[in-house]
């Protein structure tokens, strides 16, 4: 599952996110989500969270 519906995505969700810094090679960061920070419905590059390690990145996946 893609994390582009702001809908699938609840706080608790175990996330693996692209922080902004690589979103060039594409590394992803696995997580829990702490904030959703992302207000729309969706987002074409990935809802924008806050993983309980204080990590800020858009969802790629969601486990």
């Amino acid at each position: 599952m893609n994390g582009t519906n702001r809908k699938d995505i609840k706080i608790g969700v175990e996330v693996r996110v692209v922080q902004k810094q690589h979103q060039r090679s594409g590394e992803l960061t696995n997580g829990v989500v702490q904030r959703i920070l992302t207000n729309s419905a969706t987002h074409p590059h990935g809802i924008k969270v806050q993983l309980t390690t204080g990590i800020v990145g858009r969802v790629k996946v969601i486990a």
